[in-house]
Parts: structure tokens; C-alpha cells; sequence
């Protein structure tokens, strides 16, 4: 087997670690991750039967193929002192090298969108691994919910269930969000953490997470929690803000806390925050409309 290692994103998400695998496999590369994995991305796998892939915390020495992500503050540690030799991806592109790689990127809903594109005539012969990119898929798009989503990502999910045996799209993209869509009894730094990517915008660092819920009131039922989380969050590890998004995939709109400037929120957002928080209806997406009005809103 190759010694090339397909990884995904720090604080991986069900794409990330999908892709990764799935990538892997077709390849003959090996998968890693990271970090943890959340209690969603463990269900898929637990569903489909596939093992984790193994941790990697320090990519140093290593030959790599990032997946999901090009953000140079979202990569493993190490990857500096790493060789890079491809990357696959969804998100816009902010990566510098010094030599030509390979880079495939789409404007679609999830890496695994891509990959089950590019590489449809190997993914309809293996029944696992597409049912591991399905899942991917509305992971990433909130069951076609997030404005990210593209009719190729509904064409591309509806062929991955039939190849992978789901009958119901809707009904399975459910079950995997009820995965982990409460915050009931967990650490508030676990919950801000589970799914968080740091960015730099105009030299500014600025950290993003974001939680999916089935009822929005957990989050206000702690909100004094979350708050004073991130203010410590902000002030221990130098950000110019801290962001987090409790999203309700029900109602389809989010509540945006946050650590900074409640100036830089409201030209980002246009509206007033209320404290230190705010309601958006129908945002339900970091990398399409929170990531860049706050981008442009500390660039411009």
C-alpha cells in the first residue's frame, strides 16, 4: 500500500472523514483523521461498518492529499513539514505552494459530491462506500437544507442510494443528524468544539463553530454558558472574534453568539445584536453566508 495519507479538516466532520476513506480506497492511499470524531460521523461509520481511520495529529515527514478543506489554519499540525501532493475540495481556495500540485475543487454542497462524480463508475461497484459518501452528502448540505446545496449534489445523492440500498433519503438523512443534534448534558467547550475552523480574515484570526440542533432552545437554555465560553476562548488564544452558530435544522435559521466587536457583527450581518447574540432566519451555512460577510466586514 501507498505511503500517501488522505486527511481531512481539524475538528473533522462526517465529509471530511468520509471523503478521506473513501478517497483512500480508491486510490490505495491511507485514510486519517485529525481529531475525535463527533458522534454522527461514528454512527455513519457504525452503520456502514467501517472502521475509524486512525488518528494523526502530526503530519511532519508525511506525504499528504488534503480533503475538504485548503485553509492553511484548518490543516493537521505539521502539514508545514509535510509534503502536499493534491487536494480535493469544496471551499474556496486559500492555499499557497511552491510547486504545481494536483487540485480539484468544485462549487458544490460536499467534497464527497466530487469524489462520487469523478470516480462514479468505482464508486457503483462498492455498495459501503457509497453509502459513506451519501452521508457525507446530506451531512454537508443538511438534508439539501443549506443554500450550498446544488441540484448536482441532489442527483449525485439520489444514485448513492440506490447503489448503497437506502430507500429514503429524507428518513436517513434524519437519523444522521439526530446523531448529534442535542447539546443536553454535554461540555459547553465539547459542543463549541466539536465542529470549529479557524480562519484568517485580513490578518485577523477568527474562529467559527457550529452545531446543528432539532430544537434551538438548548442552546438558549445556555446561553450564559456559551457566551462566557467564548469570551474565555477569545481572550486565552488570541482572537480578534469567536463565533458560534447553534443551527436549527427544523425551523432552518441559526442564533449566532459571539466574542468581539458587536459592531463588526452587525455590519457583517446588517442587523443589530441583541447582547451578545443574534438570530438569523435561514442561515444554515458557515462556509456560504456567515464566513464571508464576516470576512468582508473585518477586510473592508
Amino acid at each position: 500500500m501507498s505511503d500517501v495519507i488522505v486527511i481531512g479538516h481539524k475538528a473533522p466532520d462526517t465529509d471530511t472523514v468520509c471523503s478521506a476513506i473513501v478517497y483512500a480506497a480508491i486510490k490505495g492511499y491511507k485514510a486519517a483523521t485529525p481529531g475525535e470524531l463527533n458522534e454522527e460521523t461514528a454512527w455513519v461509520l457504525n452503520y456502514f461498518k467501517v472502521p475509524a481511520p486512525p488518528l494523526l495529529q502530526n503530519a511532519a515527514g508525511k506525504k499528504l492529499v488534503l480533503v475538504d478543506h485548503n485553509e492553511p489554519a484548518q490543516v493537521v499540525d505539521g502539514a508545514d513539514q509535510a509534503e502536499i501532493i493534491e487536494i480535493v475540495d469544496h471551499h474556496k481556495m486559500n492555499f499557497v505552494c511552491n510547486t504545481p500540485i494536483y487540485v480539484h475543487v468544485e462549487p458544490v454542497g460536499s467534497t464527497a459530491t466530487v469524489l462520487a462524480k469523478k470516480y462514479a463508475d468505482w464508486v457503483k461497484n462498492n455498495p459501503t462506500y457509497a453509502g459513506l459518501l451519501l452521508s457525507a452528502v446530506l451531512s454537508d448540505t443538511v438534508i439539501f437544507k443549506s443554500p450550498t446545496t446544488t441540484d448536482e449534489d441532489k442527483k449525485v445523492a439520489a444514485d448513492l442510494a440506490k447503489i448503497a440500498g437506502i430507500s429514503d433519503i429524507q428518513a436517513f438523512g434524519i437519523d444522521i443528524k439526530k446523531a448529534k443534534a442535542s447539546i443536553k448534558g454535554k461540555p459547553i467547550a465539547d459542543v463549541i468544539h466539536v465542529d470549529f475552523k479557524d480562519f484568517d480574515f485580513g490578518g485577523k484570526k477568527v474562529g467559527i463553530g457550529q452545531t446543528e440542533l432539532i430544537d434551538i432552545n438548548e442552546c438558549y437554555d445556555r446561553a450564559g454558558e456559551i457566551s462566557s465560553y467564548l469570551n474565555e476562548l477569545k481572550a486565552g488564544k488570541g482572537y480578534a472574534m469567536v463565533v458560534f452558530i447553534g443551527t436549527d435544522i427544523i425551523k432552518e435559521g441559526s442564533e449566532l453568539y459571539f466574542a468581539g466587536d458587536a459592531a463588526v457583527m452587525e455590519k457583517a450581518f446588517g442587523k443589530k445584536p441583541e447582547g451578545a447574540s443574534m438570530w438569523l432566519d435561514g442561515v444554515m451555512s458557515r462556509k456560504k453566508q456567515v464566513a464571508p460577510p464576516l470576512e468582508k466586514a473585518f477586510t473592508s
